[in-house]
């Protein structure tokens, strides 16, 4: 499994996952439309910054008990969060979406999965226990916040899932901050400091001119190429 140098990792976790976006299209490797997740996943805990890491991913389900054939034991959960490097990030995909019921996030499970190597969790679903959460400094991204664990059940683990209309596959490397959440290609992960830099010199042209007591609309024009 691809991965990149640890101090890549924490630029990039630096970086607004935003200005990411802006670099990303740079290298036109997909639509712009995609490799993102939509508004409904909101970030819980804005003040905790940036969080990155690459994606164990999970189906889960909360509103009817367990069969034997849905129910992945924990032990065996365990085991697959290992598979994954670290740092790693829980991505799950809640079957009772958009209706969530049950949460499997709150104090006991970051404190477990913490121990494991894991810095957040992303999930359409619902979290609980969010002051504790904070406390611990596991990020969590949801779409709901939810009082009850319900009959929540792991159905899958590391297979490909959807959140927030992103195709999360294990291992995939996963950066999330108060705008929202993003996918970051691993082959290209190396250019995006540079990217940015580019991107955010010609941004500064334009804010510096605005700002300047010596603008007008013609020198604007001009930066547009007008």
């Amino acid at each position: 499994m691809t991965t990149v140098t640890s101090d890549l990792l924490e630029t990039l976790r630096n970086m607004q996952s935003c200005t990411i976006a802006n670099a990303l299209e740079t290298f036109n490797i997909q639509p712009r439309n995609q490799g993102f997740m939509g508004p409904k996943v909101r970030c819980m805990f804005p003040e905790l910054g940036g969080m990155i890491g690459y994606a164990v991913t999970a189906v889960i389900s909360a509103d009817t008990p367990p069969t034997s054939h849905m129910n992945v034991p924990r032990p065996e959960w365990f085991d697959e969060i290992l598979k994954v490097p670290a740092p790693r990030v829980v991505v799950m995909q809640d079957l009772d979406y958009p209706n969530p019921i049950g949460s499997f996030w709150g104090e006991v499970q970051s404190n477990v999965h913490t121990a494991l190597g894991c810095v957040g969790t992303v999930t359409n679903g619902g979290v609980r226990d969010l002051d504790e959460m904070k406390d611990l400094k596991f990020h969590a991204f949801a779409s709901e916040v939810l009082v009850s664990h319900a009959y929540v059940h792991i159905v899958d683990v590391n297979v490909p899932i959807t959140v927030g209309g992103l195709t999360v596959t294990p291992g995939d490397l996963i950066m999330g901050d108060q705008h929202g959440v993003i996918a970051i290609p691993k082959d290209i992960a190396a250019e995006i400091p540079a990217a940015v830099q580019k991107i955010e010199a010609g941004e500064r042209t334009i804010i510096d001119l605005c700002q300047s007591s010596e603008f007008t609309v013609d020198k604007l024009k001009a930066l547009y190429g007008g």
